[in-house]
């Protein structure tokens, strides 16, 4: 069953930890060294995606190390 991701890449600040964690579901972009959730649709300034149950716990573990709490699972 999918589980949607929140991230609220404005106000990211490119520290790596989720592409470390979750290298399957983020990057870190080129242009502007913020995170990139792979796949994402953006909706009010909010890039979202549904991901499958494998890459959960991964996921689990990059919203926890995100400093700047960016990362949202409902």
């Amino acid at each position: 069953m999918p589980v949607k991701i929140l991230h609220y890449r404005d106000r990211c600040i490119g520290c790596n930890a989720c592409v470390e964690i979750a290298p399957q579901t983020w990057r870190i972009s080129r242009k502007d060294g913020k995170a990139v959730l792979l796949g994402s649709v953006v909706k009010k300034n909010v890039h979202m995606v549904d991901i499958h149950e494998e890459d959960l716990e991964a996921n689990i573990r990059a919203c926890e190390a995100c400093p700047v709490k960016v990362i949202r699972l409902p």
